[in-house]
């Protein structure tokens, strides 16, 4: 056994410079303990080598050194060498393999530096005090874990106007002159109190907390009290908690406000050009009867929310203007916005089959998505789908509303949440409401859209699934034509 001296607060470059100078003395995990440099052992040193070996690893492994090697765990040297040995032996893929126990912890290690570094973000506070003649702001944060280093960066891009000191228990971090120094830890300075600064952080704090959100768990999970220390809004959480309940009780029994003069005037401005709000309820918003034709050219020019600008074009439903069923999707999808038409892409080959099955016939359908236009994440040269918020679901309402107006369909079936949460206006859980339901006046059904059981994992649960998204449009076909 030899003693490997490595500081509590040893970065990448240490350990690897340790764990190359273990493997070049060959020596597995079992013959190496990781200890402070200060710390008594009775185990020597590893043996000298003339050379460090170069060694090159994979990337899961690069990025789990990068973030387990700043947690205080004391057994996060033992764990990476571990590791790293075994990958060396031949265990390539091993770093990705969230079954092994090391690299599972050092999974739960990695996430809690990367949590303690966004905390440090979110809840670090500057104070402006006078140092040498200069103006300087000074933090005092007791990060959980080694993190200073890998956090100051985030000030430096925000703050690079001004000068600040970070101190912390383990160290601290200075920017002077456009230059980001590290020092040796300093005791915690005292709590210097500005009278209309804190005055007008904690008014301002005060103004924006909603008491009819208010969520207590969720609370403690994002701000915990070992924090709280530093923060000095924290001083008005607890009254702010226990009077939130007669808040809410007011604000139910309040009549609400009138709206503005000036809303009042844009409301009549836009119904003299014809302009329709999208939160207007159906009945008094969709004029009777719209031509199809009429209403894909309105839609194609449609500016109600952001997605047009992204999106290659708006795509409308299609199908025979008297179909007995029309299926309402989510939005169109990467090829359905190259394309045009609803439908067309993975989850569309997968409906046709299914549809196949259940004796529905696709040209006797009318496919429609809740909203017009394709939202997407891009990522590289691909564009990934990304689900519709409320506001922009809400938008395109007005358009499906019109939408099935023109077509008067016997049933109106919701492919997935969205779907139904834009026919019925309220949230809607498919698994809970699948089956008959009404939309309105209309009837309808709620089942679960393709592209669900395209994503699930297992071959198995992936038939089931099918069999019954297969049974609900067996149901669908009986009841359209009852």
């Amino acid at each position: 056994m030899y003693a490997v001296r490595l500081p509590p607060d040893a970065d990448e470059a240490a350990f690897r410079e340790a764990a190359r100078g273990c493997l070049a003395a060959v020596l597995a995990p079992r013959d190496v303990a990781f200890v402070p440099p200060d710390a008594p052992s009775l185990f020597p040193p590893p043996p000298a080598v003339e050379a460090l070996p170069e060694i090159a690893v994979p990337r899961a492994y690069a990025e789990l050194l990068h973030d387990a090697i700043c947690h205080r765990a004391a057994d996060r040297f033992a764990l990476l060498y571990d590791v790293l040995w075994r990958i060396v032996q031949g265990a390539r893929g091993l770093a990705a393999n969230p079954a092994d126990p090391a690299v599972a912890r050092l999974a739960g290690y990695a996430h809690a530096v990367r949590r303690d570094i966004h905390k440090m973000h979110a809840f670090l506070r500057f104070r402006p005090c006078e140092r040498d003649g200069r103006s300087v702001s000074v933090a005092w944060f007791e990060p959980q874990h080694y993190v200073l280093r890998r956090a100051a960066p985030f000030f430096v891009d925000r703050f690079a106007g001004m000068d600040w000191l970070i101190a912390t228990p383990t160290g601290t971090a200075a920017w002077h002159d456009c230059v980001l120094r590290f020092g040796p830890p300093v005791e915690k300075p005292p709590q210097a109190a500005d009278a209309v600064l804190d005055e007008l952080w904690l008014a301002y704090y005060r103004a924006t907390f909603n008491p009819a959100r208010l969520r207590l768990a969720a609370m403690r999970s994002e701000m915990p009290r070992h924090f709280w220390a530093t923060m000095p809004e924290t001083t008005q959480i607890p009254a702010m908690v226990a009077e939130a309940g007669r808040r809410v009780a007011a604000m139910r029994a309040a009549a609400p406000d009138p709206p503005p003069r000036f809303a009042q005037a844009v409301a009549a401005q836009g119904a003299a050009v014809g302009m329709q709000r999208p939160d207007v309820p159906p009945a008094t918003a969709v004029p009777p009867g719209p031509s199809l034709d009429a209403l894909r050219a309105e839609i194609a020019a449609c500016r109600r929310c952001p997605l047009h600008g992204p999106a290659t074009q708006a795509v409308c439903g299609t199908g025979p203007k008297h179909a007995a069923v029309v299926l309402v999707g989510e939005q169109p999808g990467d090829q359905e916005d190259l394309a045009g038409a609803p439908f067309v892409g993975p989850a569309g080959q997968l409906l046709d089959r299914a549809l196949a099955e259940a004796g529905l016939d696709r040209g006797a359908l009318y496919l429609t998505n809740a909203v017009k236009h394709f939202k997407y994440e891009p990522r590289g040269k691909r564009r990934l789908h990304k689900t519709p918020n409320a506001a922009e679901v809400t938008a395109c309402r007005w358009w499906l509303d019109r939408e099935l107006a023109a077509l008067t369909p016997r049933l109106v079936v919701a492919l997935g949440a969205t779907a139904a949460t834009a026919l019925a206006g309220r949230p809607v859980s498919v698994l809970r409401e699948r089956g008959p339901v009404r939309f309105g006046t209309r009837p309808g059904y709620v089942t679960v859209h393709p592209s669900y059981l395209l994503r699930l994992p297992e071959a198995a649960r992936q038939a089931e699934a099918y069999a019954a998204f297969v049974a609900d449009l067996r149901r669908i076909r009986d009841l359209a034509a009852a």
